[in-house]
């Protein structure tokens, strides 16, 4: 079996970290936006479409809990986006 040696360009290596460096940049830029997001600004982005505006009352706690975790696999939010949605919704 022979041994193949591919020769990298340094242009092909520049652009490969330029557009590695963009995509992160991007993705610390998502991040901060997501930070900055309040629960009922997450829950109007990603509950609403669906779903009224329950009354903090309509559950205990721990149901409110239970459906978060329930519902961050249905609309596929992160743990922080859940926490803060959860939160708002027991207000």
């Amino acid at each position: 079996m022979k041994n193949i040696q591919i020769k990298k360009s340094p242009l092909a290596i520049l652009i490969t970290l330029a557009a590695f460096t963009a995509l992160t940049m991007n993705g610390c830029a998502e991040s901060q936006k997501l930070k900055s997001k309040s629960g009922a600004q997450l829950w109007a982005e990603n509950c609403q479409r669906c779903h009224n505006t329950p009354s903090p009352s309509s559950f205990s706690h721990d149901q409110w809990t239970t459906i978060g975790l329930h519902m961050q696999t249905r609309a596929l939010i992160t743990d922080e986006e859940r926490d803060k949605i959860v939160a708002f919704l027991r207000q």
